[in-house]
């Protein structure tokens, strides 16, 4: 496999350095009180060198999302079902309160078709629900799912919940968000 040399190799470099900078402080810090001269400072740049990389601040955040999912990914990457890395990221996510204020901020502005993020959260839902899916049918065929519960449904009452609870977590939830998961997919069970 050819390696990538040149000025190419360093703007991918510099996008790597600068989401993985972004993760860290809105995490940290939340989105509302993250400003591009802050994340520009912490990887060395002027804002205007930061929004070079991605185009306007609207960009970036939205490549904060990806990378948030492709760190959840990789690091879930050894869990073949994906109710219980939708329950892992769930759990994980009380860490992060930043990055859930961001997702849940820029989730709810692209609902908006001509939002810049409209088409990733399409994309992002639509590909949740079809593994969620899955894996609710794998449960079913190993008995740990009731058959009565259509699939489909199901995966889209997990993201529903999953998302609502991140959003309820925002506003002092008394109960754990992967806990009230966890209550529903018990109730999921056979008897």
């Amino acid at each position: 496999m050819a390696t990538t040399r040149g000025p190419y190799a360093k703007g991918v470099a510099k996008r790597e350095e600068i989401l993985t900078a972004a993760l860290e402080v809105i995490a940290r810090n939340g989105y509302r009180k993250t400003s591009t001269r802050e994340l520009a400072a912490a990887v060395g740049l002027s804002e205007a060198g930061l929004l070079h990389y991605f185009g306007s601040k609207e960009k970036l955040f939205e490549a904060v999302l990806r990378a948030r999912d492709e760190a959840d990914t990789s690091r879930l990457s050894a869990e073949p079902d994906a109710i219980a890395k939708l329950s892992a990221i769930v759990r994980h996510n009380t860490d992060v309160p930043g990055l859930v204020q961001l997702y849940s901020t820029f989730s709810a502005e692209a609902g908006d078709p001509q939002h810049r993020a409209h088409e990733y959260f399409v994309e992002r839902y639509q590909r949740l629900r079809e593994t969620l899916a899955e894996s609710v049918q794998t449960r079913q065929a190993a008995g740990a799912v009731s058959t009565a519960a259509n699939p489909e449904k199901i995966a889209t009452m997990l993201i529903a919940l999953s998302d609502g609870l991140q959003v309820q977590s925002q506003f002092r939830l008394d109960a754990e968000p992967a806990e009230v998961l966890d209550h529903l997919l018990a109730l999921l069970r056979p008897e």
